[in-house]
């Protein structure tokens, strides 16, 4: 059962609205260089496209915080800046358009240098998520819990916090992350007893796809589950655009959004006569294309496909040399082997733009 979310501030990221009952926000980071403007844009392109919302780049030096300007003027998503050590890249970024920054307090250079990087945001009406990652956490912090652990992760965040307020900020995010999903979850859990701040979501070096994915999901999907968290990142050593369909996947598999296509398949067996792997392998590219919240079934067994998957709207199942389509579990057409993936495909766009065109109806009404 999926918990009441909890109600946290709302801020603006740009366009974005965060916490206060907002859609869990789906965010994502570039790896390109941010001193390459065309190369970066060209990426927030193609995150935009397959449903990030927020996007964040690396502000190493001066160049890339001037690169800000022409980024954000042509982007899509809103724009945050990522900034360690310096202040002035924090508000050179403000000034060439970042919708928030994401900063370490403890980090940024004292007192004085948190004052300018708050005045700066204030003045850009930019929010700041600050954050404790257990790789970094103050060495006083450590010492005083014991270790890296969530207490420390935790106390860390209220220290980074409490720099802002001082300053009589409080447009703030915060994220506790470690890449151990059971610190990550105690962290987060302990947060939202102590503080209505909203969550933004991850277990960072989370690793390679597979593995990467499978720890972010464990890790975002039980908070979120529990009505924790407000943004999140699926943080993945692959192409970001990978990060943004998984997040989707943990958001659909947790009842809170939806998106796109979701594909149940049979894991085969020994009834299976077709090329299933190849099919379904086939099909994700395309499948991938489309917007639309359908469920569509990918089955090996002509005898059980249909009965199994009744509930997607659209289905395949194969047998030997031939295969069915089928929509709600009703057989609708027997194509051959070599039409199978072409047939399908045709009445999964037919399905996406009947939903398209009832949207358009709803909301014109």
């Amino acid at each position: 059962m999926i918990h009441t979310r909890d109600k946290t501030r709302r801020i603006m990221v740009g366009t974005v609205p965060v916490g206060g009952g907002a859609p869990v926000a789906v965010q994502s980071m570039t790896n390109t260089d941010t001193r390459d403007p065309a190369a970066t844009l060209a990426q927030i392109e193609a995150l935009a496209q397959a449903g990030c919302e927020l996007v964040r780049c690396a502000v190493p030096d001066m160049e890339a915080a001037l690169a800000f300007g022409p980024i954000t003027q042509a982007s899509p998503l809103p724009v945050i800046a990522d900034v360690h050590f310096d202040p002035a890249l924090a508000v050179v970024a403000l000034e060439n358009g970042a919708a928030a920054l994401r900063i370490n307090p403890g980090n940024i250079g004292g007192p004085s240098a948190v004052a300018r990087v708050v005045d700066a945001a204030q003045a850009a009406g930019a929010p700041i998520r600050v954050g404790a990652n257990s790789g970094s956490l103050p060495k006083e912090v450590l010492e005083r819990c014991g270790g890296p652990g969530p207490a420390a992760l935790v106390e860390a965040a209220l220290g980074h916090v409490r720099l802002l307020e001082e300053r009589g900020f409080d447009q703030i995010k915060v994220s506790l992350k470690s890449s151990s999903v059971l610190t990550t979850l105690e962290a987060c859990r302990l947060w939202a007893q102590r503080s209505d701040y909203p969550q933004h979501l991850g277990v960072t070096e989370a690793g390679g796809l597979l593995a990467g994915a499978i720890k972010s999901a464990v890790g975002i999907g039980a908070l979120l589950l529990e009505g924790i968290g407000d943004t999140f990142r699926v943080s993945l050593t692959a192409d970001p655009v990978r990060e943004v369909e998984a997040a989707w996947h943990i958001l659909r598999a947790c009842g809170l959004r939806e998106r796109g296509v979701e594909i149940i398949s049979c894991p085969t067996c020994g009834r299976t006569e077709i090329d299933l792997m190849g099919l379904l392998e086939k099909a994700e590219p395309e499948l991938a294309k489309i917007e639309a919240p359908l469920t569509v079934a990918i089955m090996g067994c002509v005898v059980n496909g249909p009965g199994e998957a009744k509930h997607a709207q659209v289905g395949l199942a194969g047998g030997r040399g031939q295969g069915v389509i089928f929509a709600h579990g009703e057989v609708i057409k027997k194509v051959s082997e070599a039409d199978l993936l072409d047939e399908f495909m045709k009445e999964v766009r037919r399905a996406a733009q009947t939903y398209s065109n009832h949207n358009s109806e709803q909301s014109e009404q």
